[in-house]
């Protein structure tokens, strides 16, 4: 199916909205909640899937549901239909700080792989899906575990990430290593893979945690700096007794041990 063409307009620095303009029955799909504001005339529907198979009969959908409860998403997509006389905008807002990345799916070959929570919004025809990272170490210490999240068209698709971005273009065979928790999202023609942190002594005591994430080109990559998880976890040592001591490393916790009584 081809995507609906939409217009867009980004707003804000770091807790930003993305301003979708719809012509008179085109569309767009965003996560649950994500809805930050709309005109009159702009209709909306929850729905199980991203609606772009509609033929697919109750087998697919319970596919599509079961596909994004294992992505930790919401089972059901919110559908935006402009109904009205002319054109209307709705928008979408950003859950956490961070920026909102328009992503012309047509110009990286159709396919986006990102992190499990990026997916924001996107115009209607996209297909979201989940993909399997088949090597066990990439699984088990990629960062995101076995599974990311696989957005398909040739429309417009809107990710958020936390904190700055950083968009790189990859030659064919060239290598970045990256923090696991930092890669927010790729194109479909990037390899990726992981390995150790450096020696023994770098990966109990450099703070880098225990393996970095390689990415091997040809395709682009979006980096972020501020990984939601890492900023959870910052809130969270900083709201204990004491506050946060020791942090960079895996004997970092044993600060608290000794902290203020």
């Amino acid at each position: 199916m081809q995507c609906h063409e939409v217009d867009y307009e980004v707003f804000g620095d770091d807790m930003q909205i993305v301003e979708v303009e719809l012509d008179p029955g085109e569309k767009v799909i965003a996560e649950a909640g994500a809805m930050n504001y709309l005109e009159d005339g702009i209709d909306f529907e929850s729905r199980m899937g991203d609606g772009a198979r509609p033929s697919g009969g109750i087998m697919n959908s319970l596919l599509n549901v079961g596909k994004r409860v294992l992505t930790g998403e919401s089972i059901f997509l919110t559908h935006f239909t402009n109904n009205g006389q002319g054109k209307k905008r709705v928008a979408f807002a950003a859950p956490y700080p961070g920026k909102i990345i328009p992503v012309n799916m047509a110009e990286i070959g159709g396919e986006l792989i990102c992190q499990k929570d990026a997916f924001l919004c996107a115009a209607f025809g996209t297909t979201t899906g989940i993909a399997f990272q088949k090597k066990l170490g990439v699984g088990f210490f990629g960062g995101e575990g076995f599974i990311l999240q696989r957005l398909n068209g040739d429309g417009m698709a809107f990710i958020h990430v936390g904190g700055t971005v950083i968009k790189r273009e990859l030659a064919a065979g060239e290598t970045l290593r990256v923090d696991t928790g930092c890669l927010a999202a790729m194109d479909g023609s990037v390899g990726y893979d992981i390995e150790r942190a450096g020696n023994l002594k770098s990966m109990v005591f450099g703070g880098e945690g225990l393996f970095l994430a390689t990415l091997k080109g040809p395709g682009t990559v979006w980096l972020q700096s501020l990984p939601f998880s890492r900023l959870a976890d910052r809130i969270m040592r900083a709201a204990m007794p004491g506050g946060s001591k020791g942090e960079g490393s895996v004997l970092g916790g044993l600060g608290d041990m000794f902290g203020d009584r």
